[in-house]
C-alpha cells in the first residue's frame, strides 16, 4: 500500500510560486496572441519570482525548521536564506531580460531560434522588434529548479533539482540575437559538458547508496559517522562533489564556463553568473554539512585541494582576457575558490561560521556580478555589445555615470573596503582562520591581489585612457534596466558600509540547518 506523503504547502509556497508561474508561462506561449505575449510574460514571471521571495520572508515569521514531501524536502534557516536570494537574483535577472526599446537591436534574444543561422531570414529578423519569449517559462523553470536544489533533502530530489535547473539553461545560451553561431556554440558545449557532469552525480548518487542503503542525508550522515573510510562512499562522495564543482564553475571543472559566458546572452551570463552560484554552492553545503558533516576529513582535503587550484587559476587566467565577459568568466572561477574557503570554515558539530559567512558571501557576489553585467548590456558598437578592452577606453569622460556604475562593481569584485565584496571575503577568511586553514587564507589573500589588477586595468582604462574614434557608445538604459542597476549598486554600497543586519540574519539562518 502506497502512502500518501506529508505536504506542507505553507513551506513549499516558494517552490509553489515559482514553478507555478513557470507553467503558466508555458500556457501563454500556447494560446495567448504573438503580440501580447512579452508583456504577459514578463508579469507573469516577475509575479512568480516576487512572490517566491516574499513568501519565504513570511516563513521566516515564527520559523520552525519543517520537513515535508515524505522527507524529501528540508525548509530550514539556510534553504529560506537561500531561496530567497535566489528568488530575488532571479526577479532582477528577468528584468535584464525584459530590456527592450524602439530599436531592435537592443533585444539580446533571437526572434526565431530555429532559424538557421546566417540566412536570408535569419538577417532579416535582425530588424523585428519581436522576441523568443519562451526564455521567460525557461528561465523561471531553472529559478525553480534552483529553489528545490538547495533545499532537496535526498540526493534523488537533487539530482531532479540539477536537470530542472540546468536543461532550461541550455536552450537559452544558444538564443543570442547577435553572434548566433557563437551563442549556439556555446549551448552545445554547455549541454555536453553538463550531461558529463550529471553522469558523475548519478554515479555518486548510486554509490552512496550502495555504501550507506539510502539517498536521504539525515541518514547517509549517520552511516558515514559509522563506517566513513569505506571505498564506496569515499569514491561516491568524490563523484557527487565533482558533478556540484561543475555546476558552480570550480576549476579544474570550469572549462564551459569562458566560452559559455562569452557565447550567451549577456543578461543570461548574469543569470547563470548569480543565480547559478548560489544554487550550486547550496547543494554543495547541504552535501557536505548535513550528509558528511560528521565525517568531514573525508572530504576536507578534496575542497582544500580544489579552492586553491580555481583561485590561482581564474587569477592568472584572468589576466590574459581581453574580452570582458571571458574577464568576468576567469573572476567567476576565482570567486568559486573564495566561497570555498567559507565551506572549509565549519567544523566538526557545525561550530564554525562558514555556513553563515558563505551565504552571505554568495548575496553579495550575486548582487554584483548582476550589476556588471548590466552595465556591459548598455556599452554597444555596430554589432551589438562592444565587450572588447579596447572599446571601452575613456568612457569616462563619454559617460561618467556608467563608468562610476562599472567601478563601483568592479571595486566590490576586487573586494576593496566598503564595498560588499570586502565585506564578503572578510567573512569567508575569518570563517577559515577559525577552524585553521590559515595557509589557505593566505593563498586566497594573494589570489585576491593578483585579481584586482585585472579589475582595476578596466577601471585604468575607463578614467585614464584617450577615447578610441571608433569607440563604443552607451545606450540610455530602460526602466528594467534601470531598477537592476540602481538595486545591486545601492545594495553593493550598503552591505559594505552596514552590513550588520543581513550578517546577523545570515547567521540566525544557519543556526537551524539539518
Amino acid at each position: 500500500m502506497i502512502e500518501v506523503p506529508d505536504l506542507s504547502f505553507a513551506a513549499l509556497a516558494p517552490l509553489l510560486l515559482v514553478l507555478g508561474a513557470a507553467c503558466l508561462g508555458v500556457l501563454v506561449e500556447a494560446f495567448a496572441p504573438r503580440d501580447v505575449r512579452h508583456p504577459v510574460q514578463v508579469t507573469i514571471a516577475l509575479v512568480g519570482t516576487v512572490g517566491a521571495l516574499a513568501a519565504t520572508l513570511l516563513l521566516t515569521v515564527d520559523f520552525e525548521r519543517t520537513v515535508t514531501a515524505g522527507g524529501a524536502l528540508a525548509v530550514d534557516g539556510p534553504a529560506l536564506f537561500l531561496q530567497a536570494t535566489i528568488a530575488g537574483l532571479g526577479a532582477l535577472s528577468i528584468l535584464l531580460f525584459a530590456e527592450r526599446s524602439l530599436d531592435p537591436a537592443r533585444s539580446a534574444f533571437v526572434v526565431s531560434a530555429a532559424v538557421p543561422a546566417g540566412s536570408p531570414r535569419d538577417r532579416e529578423l535582425l530588424t523585428t522588434p519581436r522576441v523568443q519569449t519562451e526564455v521567460y517559462p525557461l528561465a523561471t523553470f531553472a529559478i525553480g529548479g534552483m529553489m528545490l536544489f538547495v533545499a532537496a533533502n535526498d540526493l534523488l530530489i537533487m539530482f531532479v533539482a540539477l536537470e530542472v535547473l540546468s536543461l532550461p539553461l541550455y536552450l537559452i545560451s544558444g538564443m543570442a540575437r547577435r553572434r548566433r553561431l557563437l551563442s549556439q556554440e556555446a549551448a552545445v558545449k554547455y549541454f555536453l559538458l553538463g550531461a558529463f557532469a550529471s553522469a558523475f552525480f548519478l554515479y555518486g548518487l548510486a554509490l552512496v547508496y550502495g555504501a550507506t542503503g539510502s539517498v536521504r542525508l539525515s541518514e547517509i550522515r549517520e552511516a558515514a559517522s559509522v563506517d566513513g573510510s569505506g571505498t564506496l562512499l569515499l569514491l561516491g562522495l568524490g563523484l557527487l562533489i565533482v558533478g556540484l564543482l561543475f555546476k558552480a564553475s570550480v576549476a579544474p571543472f570550469h572549462t564551459w564556463t569562458p566560452d559559455v559566458y562569452q557565447g550567451a546572452p549577456t543578461p543570461v551570463t548574469a543569470f547563470m553568473a548569480a543565480c547559478t552560484k548560489v544554487a550550486a554552492f547550496g547543494a554543495i553545503l547541504r552535501l557536505l554539512y548535513v550528509a558528511f558533516g560528521t565525517a568531514e576529513w573525508t572530504w576536507r582535503p578534496l575542497i582544500y585541494a580544489v579552492a586553491i587550484v580555481s583561485m590561482v587559476i581564474g587569477a592568472v587566467l584572468g589576466l590574459t582576457q581581453t574580452d570582458l565577459k571571458r574577464m568576468l568568466a576567469y573572476s567567476s572561477v576565482a570567486h568559486a575558490g573564495f566561497l570555498l574557503t567559507g565551506v572549509l570554515g565549519l567544523g566538526s558539530g557545525g561550530e564554525g561560521s562558514g555556513l553563515a559567512a558563505t551565504m552571505f558571501y554568495l548575496l553579495t557576489y550575486g548582487l554584483t556580478t548582476l550589476g556588471a553585467f548590466a552595465v556591459l548590456t548598455l556599452v554597444r558598437d555596430g554589432d551589438g555589445e562592444a565587450t572588447h578592452l579596447s572599446q571601452w577606453a575613456g568612457l569616462g569622460a563619454r559617460s561618467p555615470l556608467t563608468a562610476a556604475v562599472m567601478a563601483l562593481f568592479l571595486l566590490a569584485l576586487a573586494g576593496i573596503p566598503l564595498t560588499a565584496g570586502f565585506t564578503g571575503k572578510f567573512a569567508v577568511f575569518r570563517a577559515a582562520i577559525e577552524q585553521g586553514a590559515w595557509p589557505l587564507t593566505v593563498v586566497a589573500l594573494l589570489a585576491s591581489a593578483v585579481a584586482a589588477f585585472f579589475y582595476l586595468r578596466v577601471i585604468v582604462l575607463m578614467y585614464f585612457s584617450e577615447p578610441v574614434p571608433d569607440g563604443a557608445t552607451v545606450g540610455v538604459p530602460g526602466i528594467p534596466t534601470t531598477i537592476v542597476l540602481a538595486v545591486t549598486a545601492t545594495a553593493t554600497l550598503a552591505l559594505g558600509i552596514l552590513p550588520g543586519a543581513v550578517l546577523d540574519l545570515a547567521e540566525q539562518a544557519a543556526r537551524f540547518v539539518g
